[in-house]
């Protein structure tokens, strides 16, 4: 399939939101409180220019969508790229052209199309210093055997959503680190 193809297949950012079931509410926070620089008209007029489109291959259940997928959408809508939505385990075909590392299935993927259907760029998994972050807590991690690993890494995801959802600094690294791969 042609990347035209996918992002015809694929579902509105409203039928996605609506049919979340597990990060909803947050992602909807990030999206209500981050606010895109109002400096950066220049820079959307640019890409308004380009005429951009964006498939996402997404999860709801991932924390790193959710804190992604809003910040691309403001930018999204300050630039006029219209954002389809596509679930990562239901199109593994697309995915695995995408893998972090050439192994990982690793969400949020947002491939930037042009009006050809030709990819730009893409984008994803994560901003690189909340790459840095993920690797400092997962070091503090105990082996996966270790008795007391589901209740660490419970308190790791709980840690993190706390960040992810109340610091404005890290809504400002993704804003950037997309911002950088779009120049």
């Amino acid at each position: 399939m042609t990347l035209n193809n996918w992002y015809d297949k694929a579902m509105s950012r409203d039928e996605y939101i609506n049919a979340m079931e597990t990060n909803k509410e947050n992602l909807q926070l990030i999206l209500n409180q981050f606010e895109v620089p109002a400096d950066d008209e220049a820079y959307f007029k640019k890409l308004r220019d380009e005429k951009l489109r964006v498939i996402v291959l997404t999860e709801d259940w991932c924390g790193d969508a959710m804190l992604n997928i809003p910040i691309l959408l403001k930018l999204a809508e300050k630039s006029g790229m219209e954002v389809r939505m596509l679930l990562r385990d239901q199109n593994l075909e697309l995915m695995d052209q995408y893998l972090t590392n050439g192994t990982a299935r690793a969400i949020p993927i947002f491939i930037f199309i042009d009006q050809e259907g030709k990819e730009r760029t893409f984008w994803g998994p994560r901003a690189e210093t909340v790459q840095h972050f993920v690797d400092q807590q997962r070091a503090k991690m105990p082996p996966k055997d270790d008795v007391s690993f589901p209740e660490k890494q419970k308190e790791m995801i709980q840690q993190m959503t706390k960040k992810y959802t109340e610091d404005p600094t890290v809504w400002e690294e993704v804003y950037q680190s997309i911002k950088r791969a779009l120049s």
